[in-house]
């Protein structure tokens, strides 16, 4: 039986991937940019060592340029792999040729680091489709990035990157779900608390 917020997630997910798809893909490139612009000029991501990120699909924002920048800016950057279980395993980013095409569509790096290595970020930057004006982040369904963010340190700058108006929406929540510190968009770094 579902509950009556797992509807609600439902429904708000289905409507905010139905505009998504709709999106012509120059568009997903350029919020990408700019998303990449804002998060590079970020204190937080500027005096960081280690960055967890992911690679984006679809019409997710793109993340390459920023994957790139950070890589070449001499940042340590770490990719999700996602395990059989749905749980998220990390490996290192060392320029796209390191990449490899997995399940579902993702590109994932070869190496393994362990479940427990994106507590060794100093950022975490995460997908999703919709943000609460308190930091709640909804995701596809999964749990996978529930999961991780639990293992993140208390203070550990956390960020998801939307489009505008994905972006201090009113997200159902339920108990397993963790809340994220901010929101990269286009039109700036929105702070939670």
């Amino acid at each position: 039986m579902t509950s009556p917020t797992s509807a609600q997630k439902l429904a708000l997910r289905d409507q905010l991937l139905t505009a998504r798809n709709r999106r012509p893909l120059v568009e997903v490139g350029e919020v990408g940019r700019q998303i990449a612009e804002h998060l590079l000029a970020a204190p937080e991501v500027r005096r960081a060592a280690t960055v967890a990120a992911y690679v984006s699909i679809g019409t997710e924002p793109g993340t390459g340029l920023l994957l790139r920048a950070l890589a070449d800016a001499g940042r340590r950057v770490v990719l999700p792999v996602l395990l059989p279980d749905g749980d998220l395993d990390w490996g290192t980013y060392r320029g796209d040729s390191s990449l490899v095409a997995a399940r579902m569509g993702l590109l994932e790096p070869v190496d393994r680091l362990g479940v427990d290595a994106v507590a060794t970020a100093d950022v975490v930057l995460v997908p999703g489709l919709a943000v609460s004006r308190a930091g709640l982040r909804m995701g596809r369904g999964g749990g996978s990035y529930d999961r991780a963010l639990a293992r993140v340190p208390v203070g550990t700058f956390t960020c998801v990157l939307l489009h505008d108006e994905e972006v201090g929406l009113d997200v159902p929540a339920e108990p397993h779900d963790r809340p994220v510190m901010a929101a990269a968009s286009p039109a700036g770094i929105t702070h939670f608390r």
